[in-house]
Order: C-alpha cells, then structure tokens, then sequence
C-alpha cells in the first residue's frame, strides 16, 4: 500500500508539469513522496523480510516486532500525510525523528536477534544495519547545517547526499544482497567472498566523493571516486564468479514471473554500475549531478530497477505473493513496462539536454502518460494482496 502510495504521489508530480496544480506545493510532494518510497516501501519491506529470513521463529514471535512495525507504519503515514502539506515542519520533523529512533531500534533487535545460516551472509547484513545508523547521521547535521549556514550552502547539500548515498548504496544494497545469498541458498566462496566484501566495502565509502565534489571544487575528489568505482567493478566482477556457478540451477528453479524479476533486478544492478563509471570522467560527472533527468534516472534505476525488482522476487519465492494469480502477472509486468519506458524518456530527454538539441516531443505529456503504468501495476498487485488477506480470513 505505502508503495502504491508513493507512485500515485510520483504520477502527482508528472501531472504538474503537464498541468499546473496552483493548491500544491511541489517541493513538499516531492519530500512525500521520497520518503514514503524509501521508508514506507523498500525499508518495511526489507524489514520485514531480514525478520522472516534471519530471525528464529520463537525471535520472531515476540510482540515487540510487529508492535515496532506498527509504529514504524504510523511514522510512515505521519510523513505522507504531512510533507505534503508543510515540507518541514514540526509535525513532518517530528515523524521523521521517530522512524529513526525505529530504525535504531530495529537494528539493535536485529543484531541481537538475527542468525544467519552463515558468516558472509552475516557480515552482509550487520554492515547493512552499520550504514542504516551512518546514513542517519546526514538527517542529524542538516539542523545544524540550516542554523549555521542556511538551505543553500553546500555543508546542507552534502548532508543530504550524505544520507542517501548510504541509505541507497549502504543499507539498501547490503541488505539486499544478505537476502539475495539467503535466497539462493548456496555455499558461498568464502575466500572470493572475503576480497568481494572488503572491496563493496571500501568502494561504497569512496564513491560518496562524487556527491562531495558537486559542492566542494577539488580535483581529489574526482580521484577518490575513481578509485572507489574501480574497486567497485573488481567487487561486481567477483560477485559473477561467486554467483555463476550455481545460476543455472537457481534459475531453474524459478517459475516464469520470478525469473523476470530477479533478471530484471540483476540486469539494473550492471546498469547501475555502467552508468556510476561514465563518472570517471570529471565533465561528465558534473554534468550527472546537473541534468535533473539523468539524476531522476539514476535514482529510479536503483529503487525500482534493482532493489524493487529484487523484493518483489523474494515476496514471490516466499510465497507473501501469489506468482499463479493474475493480478500479480499482470500487477508486475505493467509496474515493469511501465519503468522501463519512463527510464528510456529519462534518459533520452537528459541526452537532448547535453548535446543542447532542446526538449524531446511531447516530453512531460509522454512522460505522465507511461508513468501511469507504475501505480496502476501496484494497485493490482495490491487488489491481489488485499484478496488473498480475505480468503485465508
């Protein structure tokens, strides 16, 4: 529901462009809707699934789990209904404060709670919930950053990206990747493992210099960044060689629907890492942070391409959703359809931008018409849920 939430505050925000909303602020939407998508839907989700993965079922069991969700849920809901209408502000603040003291919470159960069937597997999700505490850390400066120096000075810009290059980077991709290894249920590479982890590690550490140089000229951190994406590559080439061996058998063990989807997450995530190394060039990566649509790509590519995709196969492999039903079928291919063609009009209006060509036909029309596409595949994804709920009551 709250991801459903967030596309129909995405879809709000492509409607203003075609259309003007003079009663909406589209500043505090757009705060909205981040958060909703980020903390309503893909931290929820992971939470739920590092309890259903990593915790003994009598851990699980423990009322303070689903009470800590609730509230987490009300944090959530405090955030949707209030960015919207104030940006930040006391209630909107306050609701934001308390997912995280949430999150500190969760982290703490998780670590003492948790037992992974192996030691990469919990080296990846105890790293996870290491970056979740220092991606926070972004939230806590940005008052101080305000009173000192004010919205526009680059100490307040770098904190915000200091928070979501470690929650999206961080936190997210590690625990993904604690859940992906749990999925496939292989014996790892320790050794090739080993060099992978330390090497994801130290990259995921270095490439925030890229976010750093957009506000702060210095040709050192161009190098940082370089040597992190390089490391990067050589931690992506590793994870192939760890993966390979058991890919077929894995796969063929899917059904149809869940083969779509993890190829789909899989297929984002060397995305992901192609476009991060055409930052190696300085112009170019200047120009990144400039063209809002490359910017609006890259963020989409990784919370719906990869990480998105990669929930919804682990929901369908555990069964949380029906892979038989329909609505599911038809829920994910147009939530995917309806990604991959707002990505190509993303990504080919911000080429339009950098060789100055202008604006491409029909662009925000264009744009606002295939973005339907992503709330109207999580409303039959959430019809789908909501009626096997009524069927097991």
């Amino acid at each position: 529901m709250n991801f459903f939430a967030a596309a129909l505050m995405g879809l709000l925000l492509r409607l203003m462009y075609v259309a003007p909303i003079e009663s909406v602020n589209f500043q505090f939407l757009l705060h909205g809707h981040s958060r909703v998508a980020m903390l309503g839907w893909v931290y929820l989700m992971l939470f739920s699934l590092i309890v259903h993965s990593f915790v003994p079922l009598e851990a699980q069991q423990k009322p303070v789990y689903n009470k800590l969700f609730w509230v987490t849920q009300v944090a959530v809901i405090g955030m949707m209904v209030r960015f919207p209408f104030e940006g930040y502000a006391l209630l909107s603040i306050a609701f934001s404060t308390l997912h995280i003291f949430c999150s500190y919470y969760f982290c703490w159960l998780i670590w003492n709670d948790s037992q992974p069937d192996s030691q990469p597997k919990k080296q990846l999700l105890r790293t996870a919930l290491v970056f979740m505490i220092v991606s926070t850390f972004g939230v806590w400066f940005l008052g101080p950053a305000v009173g000192l120096l004010g919205k526009a000075s680059a100490f307040y810009q770098i904190a915000i990206q200091f928070f979501l290059h470690f929650q999206f980077n961080g936190w997210f991709m590690f625990a993904v990747l604690a859940l992906f290894f749990h999925q496939w249920k292989i014996k790892i590479d320790e050794k090739k493992f080993h060099v992978f982890y330390i090497l994801l590690v130290i990259a995921t550490i270095l490439t925030f210099a890229l976010a750093v140089s957009w506000y702060l000229s210095n040709p050192i951190l161009y190098w940082i960044n370089g040597v992190g994406l390089v490391l990067q590559l050589i931690a992506f080439v590793l994870f192939i060689k760890i993966i390979k061996p058991h890919f077929h058998t894995f796969f063929n063990s899917l059904q149809t629907l869940e083969k779509i989807v993890y190829g789909f997450a899989l297929f984002s995530l060397t995305l992901k890492i192609g476009i991060q190394l055409v930052t190696l060039v300085p112009e170019l990566a200047q120009v990144s942070h400039q063209i809002r649509n490359f910017v609006i790509g890259y963020i989409h590519l990784t919370l719906l391409g990869m990480i998105s995709s990669f929930l919804f196969g682990c929901n369908l492999q555990n069964k949380f959703l029906n892979a038989k039903s329909s609505l599911v079928n038809w829920g994910i291919k147009i939530f995917l359809l309806g990604f991959v063609l707002t990505e190509i009009l993303l990504f080919t209006q911000g080429i339009y931008l950098f060789f100055k060509i202008g604006e491409f036909p029909m662009y925000q029309q264009n744009l606002f018409i295939v973005s339907i596409g992503l709330p109207a595949g999580l409303l039959l994804l959430t019809i789908s849920i909501y009626r096997h709920k009524s069927k097991l009551t």
